[in-house]
Order: C-alpha cells, then structure tokens, then sequence
C-alpha cells in the first residue's frame, strides 16, 4: 500500500500543547503509523459522518479524516475523550 500524506488542522498543535508529555509521545507514535496504514485495528468510523474515524489513546482520542483517493489524512483534533465530541 502506498503511503499516506499526513496533514494538521491548525487548531490541533494547540491540543498537543494542552496534553502531557506521555501523551504527545503516545500520539504522535500513532500518527506516524497512520502513513502506512490509515485504518489500523481498533480504528472506529465516526456514525455521523462520512469520512471521519477515531483512534484511542488511552483517555484521548485521535480525530481523523481520510481521502483515499488523494492518499491524504488529515488530523482533525486530538482531545480528551470528555471533550472531542463536542467538537464534531
């Protein structure tokens, strides 16, 4: 499978700024794997919308959307899981 290009909603470099170190580590390690793979297991597609899916981290949750046709993810938000979806 071809890689993926991986892009950030501005709005997200504030989430990683708000998380503790662990977390980011965490993260972004999932994020890199993204590239190779955007729908890993555990993956869950978000019902309300089309293209949307969300990967766990601990208490966080990955917020991502996928257009396979152009390769391209882009991360949408990177929050607690309290928070995340009222941000959808």
């Amino acid at each position: 499978m071809a890689s993926f290009n991986v892009d950030f909603k501005p709005s997200v470099y504030k989430d990683f700024r708000r998380l503790p170190k662990s977390v980011v580590e965490r993260v972004t390690k999932r994020i890199e794997k993204l590239k190779d793979e955007p729908f890993p297991h555990g993956v869950d597609k978000i019902e309300t919308a089309e293209r949307l899916y969300r990967i766990v981290v601990g208490d966080y949750r990955i917020v991502y959307e996928v257009d396979t046709q152009a390769k391209q993810i882009l991360i949408l938000y990177v929050r607690h899981r309290r928070d995340v979806y009222r941000a959808l």
